[in-house]
């Protein structure tokens, strides 16, 4: 039987990281294979390419970062994420395309038939069968962030940035509500992995 794949998104510091470990934790406690994975990154070749994206001091056009992510995409598929789910295991991504459209669509302007075009081609009918979507205000994350990091390139970026950024991805979760489930990143950090759980637990069945 093939795995399930989960996908976490939301802004920098909205949390999704911190409930990733524990949601895997979960999983394997009922029994359940289950890989961890992040966007950009999971390969060799990804991980390469974070490093370029995040530098703080890069200056890449946005259509350059659009095609780098889905370049990293496709090898992360490849190497990584299919076959886990072919040996039946879970994978847990920490993003995926929907912060495509949210980064580079909504926060830098790239039109979303753009972006909807490099889906098709990268990952064909592949989408994730649960994305959880971590709620936050911009000015909670920015803060979140800073606390707990030097900001990189996109942390850097200002603040109108970030609510066009949260705007994509609430209406990414209209535009798929069979798919996404919206968490309120400003409860609590047992509030949320709770609600994390009864929204597994559901799926599950």
């Amino acid at each position: 039987m093939a795995g399930k794949f989960i996908t976490l998104e939301g802004i920098d510091g909205a949390g999704k990281s911190t409930h990733l470990a524990r949601l895997g934790d979960f999983l394997r406690r009922r029994g359940l294979a289950v890989t961890t994975t992040r966007e950009p990154g999971g390969t060799a070749l990804g991980e390469k390419l974070r490093e370029l994206l995040l530098e703080r001091d890069a200056r890449l056009h946005p259509e350059t970062e659009t095609l780098l992510m889905f370049a990293a995409r496709r090898e992360h598929l490849a190497k990584v994420i299919l076959p886990a789910l072919a040996s039946g295991a879970w994978v847990l991504c920490d993003r995926f395309t929907d912060a495509t459209f949210a980064y580079q669509g909504g926060g830098s302007g790239i039109e979303w038939a753009r972006i909807e075009a490099l889906e098709r081609w990268v990952q064909g009918d592949r989408q994730p069968d649960l994305t959880v979507y971590f709620d936050v205000p911009t000015d909670v994350g920015r803060s979140r962030s800073s606390r707990i990091k030097a900001p990189d390139r996109y942390e850097r970026e200002e603040t109108e940035f970030f609510e066009r950024v949260r705007a994509a991805y609430l209406r990414r979760a209209a535009d798929a509500p069979e798919r996404f489930r919206v968490v309120d990143g400003c409860a609590t950090v047992a509030e949320i992995a709770a609600r994390l759980e009864r929204i597994v637990d559901s799926f599950l069945k």
